[in-house]
């Protein structure tokens, strides 16, 4: 078994088969992959990335380009589009994220070898890689059609080459390149591979600059420390330019066509002209932070009946406010379209609430999705309630969705736990360490505290932060050296 264990085969494999069983098992396409899906069928076969409306094809950013541009290669590929090419492209996907366990695991492997045993890399790299590998919360999504895949992927390769870039201020002395010429401009190699590699991520999703605005405030840190301002300007420069470039057709093409210089898609993902519910979604702000209410209410806007009984109590402080709610939705429901008074009142009702409660607003709630993106079940997208309270009666009514609910949570706690025991055996054992560690928790506070900002709390959105987790919690499970017990062992050599 120990052999069986030691190869990365056997890792890939195990890892093969609980994709294959997402994939077959509980595939799942949300509403965001039909749009996915109408973009690249138009950008294949009418040559626009547009939607289609009442038979016209109107040009749009909705969406970020990277993703339709996946499932158009599919599509040429397959012969087939739409809902006849999920299959492939899932497959895709599995083989996609197998590449990301590697990219991870590797990750962990040069972190170790800049620890104070630098021999402990390659069970470092085998143990991250099986925990990457039967990591069910990445694994699930190569069953869904959603950017997730290609964005943790990104975020990995990214990680990599930013810890190489890290890698003298970190204390490594071997060099990363055997060539002269590569070795004296590691540096700026690796800082415009960084950029790169957060750019092609961007074209995926459009809040992953935030990993380049955490490894800036780092290497700002560092190179200014060690009073290397020029350096310091001129590799984040490059960075910017990396990142920029994959950007840039992108940008031209909406400056073209939309006549707007846009990098990215719009924050609220709304059509050119299209009312954007900005009271309703700061009304939002002051009181919800579960994904299940999600369901219940901001994702029925504009479509479907919103029923007071179905928000909960936190969203009024008063008789009076829920009345003044009653008689919105009672409007609102009468043709499903939010209209601009509608909107106004909701965003009075908001200020009014952050005016007496602003720690709610400002503080618990964003607190509060912060835990929910991070520690819920993580089954959104598989056929299970999630639902453990009252224990008694969620185990008597159905014992297995209970017994998958808890277990995922638990799971989840446990890779949280091993990520920061690990993020600390690192800064015990070398203070030169403190650059790489700091830009792992640093981008997950960055991402984490800027998806609180948002609406709507879903866990998927924090996915990306799972090759920091993962490459952390692999550094638990190698033995941790002392520099004195190195120091000690080395004379005794001699």
């Amino acid at each position: 078994m120990k052999r069986i264990l030691s190869h990365t085969v056997a890792a890939l494999a195990a890892g093969l088969c609980l994709r294959l069983f997402f994939v077959i098992k509980f595939p799942f396409a949300p509403s965001d992959t039909a749009l996915y899906e109408q973009l690249a069928t138009n950008w294949l076969q009418h040559h626009v990335y547009a939607v289609t409306v009442d038979g016209t094809l109107i040009p749009t950013d909705l969406r970020m380009p990277g993703f339709p541009a996946f499932l158009a290669a599919i599509y040429a590929i397959s012969r087939r589009v739409g809902e006849d090419a999920r299959h492939y492209v899932t497959l895709a996907q599995v083989a996609l994220d197998l590449c990301g366990c590697v990219t991870t695991a590797a990750l962990a492997a040069l972190l170790a070898l800049l620890r104070p045993n630098p021999e402990i890399w390659r069970r470092v790299y085998l143990v991250t890689l099986w925990l990457a590998a039967l990591c069910p919360f990445t694994a699930n999504y190569t069953a869904v059609m959603m950017t997730e895949v290609w964005a943790v992927f990104f975020t990995a390769a990214a990680l990599l080459s930013l810890v190489a870039w890290l890698w003298n201020a970190c204390g490594g002395r071997a060099p990363l390149f055997k060539n002269e010429w590569a070795a004296r401009h590691s540096e700026s190699i690796f800082a415009l591979t960084s950029g790169f590699l957060i750019g092609m991520g961007t074209l995926f999703r459009p809040e992953t600059p935030l990993l380049l605005v955490a490894a800036w405030m780092v290497i700002a840190f560092v190179w200014l420390r060690a009073r290397r301002l020029r350096s310091c300007v001129q590799l984040l420069v490059l960075s910017a330019i990396g990142c920029a470039l994959p950007l840039a057709p992108w940008a031209i093409r909406n400056a073209v066509t939309l006549h707007e210089v846009q990098f990215l898609a719009p924050k609220n993902s709304n059509m050119p002209g299209e009312l954007v519910p900005r009271g309703f979604m700061a009304w939002e702000k002051t009181w919800l932070f579960r994904l299940k209410d999600c369901y219940l209410v901001p994702w029925k806007l504009d479509g479907d009946v919103i029923n007071l009984e179905d928000i909960p109590a936190r969203a009024f402080d008063t008789p009076e406010e829920k009345d003044r709610v009653a008689a919105l939705l009672e409007q609102y429901n009468n043709d499903l379209t939010i209209n601009l008074e509608e909107d106004a009142a909701f965003g009075q009702l908001a200020r009014e609430r952050t005016a007496r409660h602003p720690l709610r607003t400002y503080v618990w709630l964003p607190v509060a999705r912060a835990f929910t993106m991070w520690f819920t079940p993580r089954i959104e997208v598989l056929p299970f309630s999630a639902q453990v309270f009252p224990v008694r009666e969620a185990w008597r009514e159905d014992p297995v969705d209970f017994s998958v609910s808890v277990g995922f949570f638990l799971l989840n706690v446990l890779y949280v736990t091993l990520a920061v025991w690990g993020a600390a055996r690192l800064w015990r054992e070398n203070s030169a360490l403190a650059p790489a560690v700091g830009l792992f928790l640093g981008y997950v506070f960055l991402r984490t505290a800027f998806l609180t900002t948002l609406e709507t709390p879903e866990p998927r959105y924090v996915l990306e932060c799972f090759p920091a987790v993962l490459a952390l919690a692999g550094q638990v499970f190698a033995k941790s050296v002392r520099p004195p017990e190195l120091t000690q062992r080395s004379s005794l050599h001699n």
